[in-house]
C-alpha cells in the first residue's frame, strides 16, 4: 500500500509539473509555440504592437485563422526565424 500511494504522489506531482508549465505565464507576458516541436516561448506583450512581430501574427492567422493546434498562440516560422525577429525587438 505505501509504494502504491508513493507512485500516486508522483504522478500527481508530474501532472502539476506538466500543468504550471503551461499556466504560469507572468503578467505582462504571452505564451507562444513556434516551429515543428511547438517550442514554448513566453514573450513580453509589447512585442504584439511591433511591425516584425505583426507580420508573424498576420502568417498565423492565413495558417489557422482561430484554431490553433496547442490551444495558445502557435506561430507558423522556424524557432531561428523566431529568435532573430525577437532578438532585434530586444536591442
Amino acid at each position: 500500500m505505501g509504494f502504491h500511494l508513493l507512485a500516486i504522489r508522483r504522478a500527481s506531482f508530474t501532472a502539476r509539473q506538466e500543468i504550471s508549465k503551461f499556466v504560469e505565464v507572468p503578467k505582462g507576458y504571452l505564451a507562444v509555440y513556434v516551429g515543428e516541436k511547438q517550442k514554448r516561448f513566453v514573450i513580453p506583450i509589447s512585442y504584439l504592437n511591433q511591425p516584425s512581430f505583426q507580420d508573424l501574427l498576420n502568417q498565423a492567422e492565413e495558417e489557422f485563422g482561430y484554431n490553433h493546434p496547442k490551444g495558445g498562440l502557435t506561430i507558423p516560422c522556424s524557432e531561428e526565424v523566431f529568435q532573430h525577429i525577437t532578438s532585434s525587438l530586444n536591442e
